[in-house]
């Protein structure tokens, strides 16, 4: 006879298995074309099951950004470069973030998705409109350590180096095959994952120790 810790331990995994399904139903489908019989029959459980756990489509949609969004904020919590000169911090950040969107697709086709949907569900969620991001703070950190330092001679806001990254980060994952398809190359190609991580890094150093052009910011 089950114990209430094993009753506990069985719905915490058959939560778990929704979201997962979840996750990859309205990541292939979007909001709009998802549905909750899908998401049901996918992961092997009656409908009222996914009720009992979300409550709906959008609570579930809403639970699914969260975990997503909870899954880059605990990568970034892993941040350690405080020992590190400042422009080998900034390629530890860089490298950190370029790896956790490789390895996370579906978080960018979901963030993509709620971009479509101006973010209705996202205002939605008070644990997303309390979420940290450690990694502003430890570039906030690196960028005015190599300033004091000489090194960076820029004076950039630490949200505009993030949204550089990210910028970089999701155009190689989320525009994977129309640039195939263009240009013949696959950006995710593993012979080039190396080469693109590199890249990124580069970039933001050089942004960082190059001065602005006359007139420029």
């Amino acid at each position: 006879m089950p114990t209430g810790v094993t009753r506990k331990r069985d719905k915490e995994r058959t939560r778990e298995e929704i979201l997962d399904t979840a996750t990859e139903v309205f990541a292939r489908m979007g909001y709009t074309g998802a549905t909750l019989d899908q998401i049901a029959e996918r992961t092997g459980t009656a409908k009222r099951m996914v009720y009992y756990y979300f409550g709906g489509k959008e609570q579930l949609f809403i639970a699914v950004l969260e975990r997503a969004y909870l899954g880059l904020q605990v990568a970034e919590e892993g941040l350690d470069v405080d020992q590190l000169d400042p422009v080998s911090a900034i390629r530890s950040i860089t490298g950190l973030l370029y790896d956790h969107h490789d390895k996370n697709p579906y978080m960018l086709k979901l963030v993509g998705i709620e971009n479509v949907h101006q973010a209705e569900h996202l205002v939605k969620s008070e644990l997303l409109s309390n979420l940290r991001t450690p990694a502003i703070d430890v570039i906030d950190r690196v960028l005015k350590k190599g300033q004091a330092q000489g090194v960076f001679v820029r004076h950039v806001d630490p949200l505009d180096v993030h949204m550089l990254i990210s910028a970089y980060c999701v155009f190689r994952v989320a525009n994977r095959y129309t640039f195939r398809a263009l240009f013949g190359r696959d950006l995710r190609d593993p012979d080039y994952r190396d080469h693109y991580r590199a890249m990124i890094g580069d970039l933001i150093v050089s942004y960082l120790t190059t001065g602005a052009a006359p007139g420029m910011p």
